[in-house]
């Protein structure tokens, strides 16, 4: 088994587990995946989140938050949420605005990165297979005090 394949089963064991996953798990998982460039993303991806005990755990849910749309570089929907007849919108309140996708250094590698115009917070990428991907968001305002990120999973649509 290689690498990539060892990372990939581990990510489907933590996606399945029914108890809380731990921040430390999902950075092991982070540092094994490979990076993937901002144009490589573009489309519609279902997202869900990890349970790991992050003050945003359940928040998304609120709103009902159903992925992201990287339209372009420049257009991208962060909060694609779902009304309350079942359609999908930009939720733009939110998210105080849409976002953009870069190319980003984190933790020492140059990776997609989702950047939201109107708050300090970045939502990095990395590849599980084709059709997966792994994030984490980044910024002082969703950090814990210990450090830890909020770690989420995108599905191609």
């Amino acid at each position: 088994m290689t690498n990539i394949e060892r990372a990939q089963a581990r990510f489907q064991e933590l996606r399945s587990r029914k108890d809380k996953v731990t921040a430390a798990e999902l950075d092991e998982l982070w540092a094994e995946l490979p990076t993937v460039s901002a144009t490589e993303i573009t489309g519609r991806w279902q997202g869900d989140e990890f349970v790991t005990g992050h003050p945003l755990n359940g928040q998304l849910a609120v709103i009902g938050w159903y992925g992201k749309e990287f339209h372009s570089l420049t257009d991208v929907k962060p909060l694609l949420c779902r009304d309350e007849s079942g359609e999908l919108y930009s939720n733009v309140e939110a998210g105080k605005g849409e976002a953009s996708l870069w190319n980003v250094e984190f933790r020492g590698e140059v990776t997609a990165t989702m950047v939201y115009d109107g708050q300090p917070i970045l939502d990095h990428f990395k590849r599980v297979d084709q059709h997966t991907l792994l994030g984490v968001m980044n910024g002082k305002q969703v950090l814990t005090p210990t450090g830890d990120h909020f770690y989420f999973f995108l599905e191609r649509a």
